[in-house]
């Protein structure tokens, strides 16, 4: 959770100035339009569920370059978390796994220590479409204990992150981030491990 706080925190930041250094000049490497990916590990831990899986996502975006080693800027893409399974426990067969995948459109910032390592930010709207069961929490017999639903939900996103410049093209890094989602009592909160890629065009 310290990692989502100070995740919205950067992007916050970076929000508020960008229309001030929209015409600022581009001297940082990270700087200009960029395309990223990462793929790792996704899990929730929520309701009925409890599991892993893979996810992965891809975004597009431009950063504007406060300083050499400041860059901030908006972003957008997709992210797909995978399925995951019902909890052992639960003991009812037939009950769908959960999926959660959708779009992504927020700001992000990137963060020179060095001329080389570099610490990450981004938060935003995820636009996601989830599935899954939920328990009614009913007590009469005559109905279910559990529900199937699906739909999409309009809650956020946010992730920090650390890693390498290769060039100032070229950047690797471990990330970590966060998913809210919320529709039709499918409260889901999944969070993904990755590794990350990204080309920065210059």
């Amino acid at each position: 959770m310290k990692n989502t706080l100070l995740a919205i925190a950067l992007a916050t930041a970076s929000l508020t100035a960008v229309p001030a250094i929209s015409h600022a000049a581009d001297n940082n490497g990270a700087g200009g339009f960029f395309v990223n990916g990462n793929v790792g590990q996704s899990n929730l831990d929520k309701g009925i569920y409890n599991d892993s899986d893979t996810g992965y996502g891809v975004n597009l975006g431009y950063r504007w370059a406060l300083n050499p080693n400041v860059a901030l800027g908006v972003e957008g893409g997709y992210t797909d978390l995978g399925k995951f399974n019902v909890n052992n426990s639960v003991g009812v067969a037939g009950l769908p796994s959960a999926s959660v995948k959708g779009w992504t459109a927020g700001v992000n910032g990137h963060f020179n220590l060095t001329p080389e390592w570099y610490l990450s930010g981004r938060a935003g709207l995820y636009r996601a479409d989830v599935k899954g069961a939920f328990a009614t929490g009913s007590v009469d017999a005559s109905l279910p204990a559990y529900l199937s639903t699906k739909d999409t939900s309009n809650k956020y996103y946010a992730g920090a992150g650390f890693g390498y410049d290769f060039s100032n093209n070229l950047s690797v890094g471990l990330n970590y981030d966060y998913f809210k989602t919320a529709k039709n009592d499918l409260n889901f909160d999944p969070n993904l491990v990755s590794v990350s890629a990204e080309y920065r065009f210059q």
